[in-house]
């Protein structure tokens, strides 16, 4: 059984609709899975947004709950930490750095492109260059940076935008973009053996 945590800012309209529409889509499939949402500035116990609880209902996908925030306990918790933009990903792994070999925007993790995800390792270990190398006063050389430049500009974007205070429409495409990375990300647990088993 893989623990998936989905992350965005506030738990209140994008990840509570990955978790429902995951856990509706890896039931149907037959895919074992747990999963829960968390929000980096989220208060808690917040109800899901009215658009959001409107967009599941229209896919007759049950969702239950209100927002939590993103604890030590919930990222120890995951197997597979999936946040909804770049931005959450580099919150989330400010305050919990352990959690960096599992953690992904959902969009980078589905990517199945070879020649991206080359790209994407790349970019990351340069990211990690750079910044051990601010903490030691040094800075990334000429060739280098030219580089990480290069690539920010090549690498798809993977964030999926807030929806938050926009119309059901806007939601309803929040939603179809969910629903494409998350039948991928169906796909990619039913080939894969979790490590907690």
């Amino acid at each position: 059984m893989v623990r998936v945590l989905f992350v965005c800012t506030g738990n209140t309209c994008r990840s509570p609709m990955a978790e429902a529409l995951l856990r509706a889509k890896a039931k149907k499939r037959g895919v074992p899975v747990e999963v829960r949402s968390a929000g980096v500035a989220a208060s808690g116990g917040a109800p899901v947004s009215a658009h959001a609880a409107e967009v599941l209902r229209e896919r007759q996908v049950p969702h239950e709950g209100v927002s939590s925030a993103v604890t030590a306990e919930a990222v120890k918790w995951a197997d597979l930490i999936l946040t909804m933009t770049a931005g959450h990903k580099r919150m989330l792994l400010e305050r919990y750095p352990e959690a960096l070999e599992k953690t992904h925007t959902l969009k980078e993790y589905v990517e199945d492109r070879p020649e991206v995800l080359a790209e994407i390792a790349e970019l990351e270990r340069l990211y990690t260059e750079w910044h051990v190398r601010q903490a030691i006063g040094e800075k990334l050389g000429d060739e280098e940076r030219a580089r990480l430049l290069e690539l920010e500009g090549r690498v798809p974007d993977f964030d999926i935008a807030d929806p938050f205070g926009g119309s059901l429409d806007t939601y309803r495409k929040v939603a179809d973009e969910l629903d494409a990375a998350l039948d991928k990300l169906v796909e990619k647990l039913a080939v894969e053996k979790p490590e907690s088993e």
